[in-house]
């Protein structure tokens, strides 16, 4: 190989790494100071937070914190929940969702990830279920674009479609976007929750083509699966998943945003968080940078 060629390899190395993110859940044990200086010490500046540790820190606080170091906020987890019946808890679910996407523009990030809400008790109707989303989404997107902030629908792994997310597959997902313009609802790409779909790969080119990547998040699938399934997910290279595969799918589809490594797991959250991290950043590089 040249050194020409040397050097573009390290060139494109350098940009990859440049988009990646760490997601507050995968060094749960880190408080946001914590979190941040860590990333900091280790050459990433990126993270994706989550709302509870945000409010208890204090939001405007949390936002002087990660501006003063430079640090961008790449997405911010989670609205949603929209599922209910009851009028009830279908207005209080609005007002959460609203709240949310104010701490997102507080924040500096326009990507809030929204996990749609499983089926209320007593329902089977799949379908009522997902259209009650579909209402929620336009009742929020007004509020927002004032915002600047772009509603991202993840779809969960079918496992959990009965209690926490019926929509369950990037075309569902779709489906729910596309009657809304892409500057306001996007999608969440998740390898966790994706890689068993076969048409995945044509469905992030189609959502690739309409401008709906709103986000890319990285995880393994290992078994067995642990007996709370929500925080099973597996260290990047320790399961079944081709991450590598998910990279060039999303880049072919015009995806340039972050690269978030998002990993529920109470083993890692055992350990010292930099040593988590420094494992994390070892992992990308050999599965999800290395070339094939």
């Amino acid at each position: 190989m040249s050194s020409s060629s040397l050097a573009s390899t390290q060139a494109e190395r350098d940009a990859l790494f440049s988009r990646f993110s760490l997601n507050q859940q995968t060094v749960k044990q880190w408080s946001l100071p914590a979190l941040v200086a860590g990333c900091t010490q280790a050459g990433v500046r990126g993270v994706g937070l989550w709302r509870a540790p945000v409010q208890e820190y204090g939001v405007a606080a949390a936002a002087r914190l990660v501006r003063d170091a430079g640090v961008t906020v790449t997405s911010l987890c989670r609205g949603g929940f929209f599922t209910a019946i009851d009028p009830k808890e279908r207005a209080e679910a609005l007002a959460d969702n609203r709240t949310a996407i104010e701490e997102a523009a507080t924040l500096g990030t326009d990507t809030l990830v929204l996990v749609s809400g499983g089926l209320p008790p007593g329902s089977r109707d799949l379908h009522g279920a997902r259209e009650r989303v579909a209402d929620a989404l336009g009742e929020l997107v007004p509020h927002a674009a004032d915002a600047g902030v772009r509603l991202a629908i993840e779809p969960l792994h079918p496992m959990y479609a009965a209690d926490r997310c019926v929509v369950s597959t990037l075309a569902q997902a779709l489906a729910l976007a596309e009657r809304f313009p892409a500057e306001r609802v996007g999608v969440v790409v998740d390898t966790y929750h994706l890689w068993w779909d076969d048409t995945v790969g044509s469905q992030i080119g189609r959502a690739g083509a309409g401008g709906r990547i709103a986000a890319f998040q990285l995880a393994d699938w290992v078994t067995p699966l642990p007996a709370g399934v929500l925080l099973g997910r597996g260290q990047l290279g320790d399961g079944a998943i081709d991450l590598r595969w998910f990279l060039e799918q999303v880049d072919a589809a015009g995806y340039r945003g972050p690269v978030e490594v998002e990993i529920f797991n109470p083993v890692l959250w055992e350990r010292p968080g930099a040593e988590v991290l420094a494992e994390v950043v070892e992992r990308f590089t050999t599965h999800v940078m290395h070339t094939r």
